[in-house]
């Protein structure tokens, strides 16, 4: 799934943030990465988004080599991959439902997608009575939600979290990994960078520690650790929300393995969707129109390709 190879980085000042590493997370696990400022964690995640490139080693993901990815394939890379940021992230003046759903819009999903596929991911965070509230009217855990919400919403084979609970309480950095744990059982690869050790030994996973570059200790996952045991525990509207996008993720899988077929001239049946249920109706008791208009929920005729995982960061 994840393979650094004898990968270092070297910045343009001299700084040498990774040295000859080696590193392999298969598919389906949760892997915390630690280590003190400066050890190189940042950089990792910067690779792994081809922020930057390894001055030597070659990183993989999902088979492919990342060095070789030109400018036009990093962005639909870029799409299997869920992150989350320490900063949120969300856009302002948009609400809820218009933050997760801008990166689905941006590559042109159908708007009855879109309804669905945002409502499953709300229900996972357990923020779908949220949905038309803007990021100023929401606490930090809540808007560290609608990150998460927004990562998911593409059922991305991975995603990293790049320090997620900098910015939170104690409470409420668990109810972020808690979710994170989840979203793993459902067989989601997690990556987590972070330094908060108490997050660390609760949650026992397979822990790679960095200093000065280098990996100075990989320890196992602890297979009777606290968290594992409130996976089955979770809300029902958690489990239905994520029931929903693993049944997308695989019909998205099967399209992709028809895709040579087509080329060819063979025809295949079209694609069917599954029947889920449908949001309930506005209070004022006015259907929801199937392609609206203006603001809220409306889905936008264009939008650029979303930057999340683009803009620069200061190694630290």
């Amino acid at each position: 799934m994840i393979e650094l190879r004898r990968v270092s980085k070297v910045y343009k000042t001299g700084t040498v943030a990774l040295d000859n590493i080696n590193l392999t997370v298969e598919q389906g696990e949760f892997v915390f990465i630690t280590g003190a400022s400066g050890a190189g964690k940042t950089s990792i995640v910067k690779l792994l988004l081809c922020e930057e490139q390894p001055s030597s080693g070659d990183v993989y993901v999902n088979g492919k080599n990342l060095r070789r990815l030109t400018r036009r394939q990093i962005p639909k890379y870029r799409r299997q991959i869920g992150v989350v940021f320490q900063d949120f992230r969300l856009i302002p003046s948009m609400n809820v439902f218009d933050n997760v759903a801008f990166a689905m819009r941006a590559v042109g999903r159908p708007y009855r997608e879109i309804r669905r596929r945002v409502a499953a991911a709300l229900e996972i965070v357990e923020l779908s009575d949220k949905r038309k509230a803007l990021p100023a009217q929401l606490s930090g855990g809540e808007q560290q939600r609608v990150a998460l919400a927004r990562a998911i919403v593409n059922a991305p084979k991975v995603i990293i979290a790049d320090e997620p609970t900098g910015n939170l309480d104690g409470k409420l950095s668990f109810e972020m990994m808690k979710m994170l744990n989840y979203i793993n059982s459902t067989g989601i690869t997690v990556l987590v960078v972070t330094h908060a050790e108490n997050l660390v030994n609760y949650f026992g996973k397979r822990t790679v520690v960095l200093k000065h570059g280098k990996v100075v200790n990989d320890f196992p996952a602890e297979a009777d650790s606290p968290a594992q045991k409130e996976i089955p525990t979770m809300k029902s509207s958690v489990t239905d929300g994520a029931s929903l996008l693993s049944r997308r993720s695989t019909r998205m899988t099967e399209k992709k393995a028809e895709e040579p077929a087509r080329e060819t001239g063979t025809e295949e049946p079209e694609e069917s969707v599954p029947e889920t249920p449908e949001e309930p109706a506005p209070e004022s008791g006015a259907e929801t129109p199937e392609e609206p208009s203006g603001s809220g929920e409306d889905a936008p005729e264009s939008a650029e390709e979303p930057a999340a995982g683009t803009e620069e960061r200061d190694e630290p």
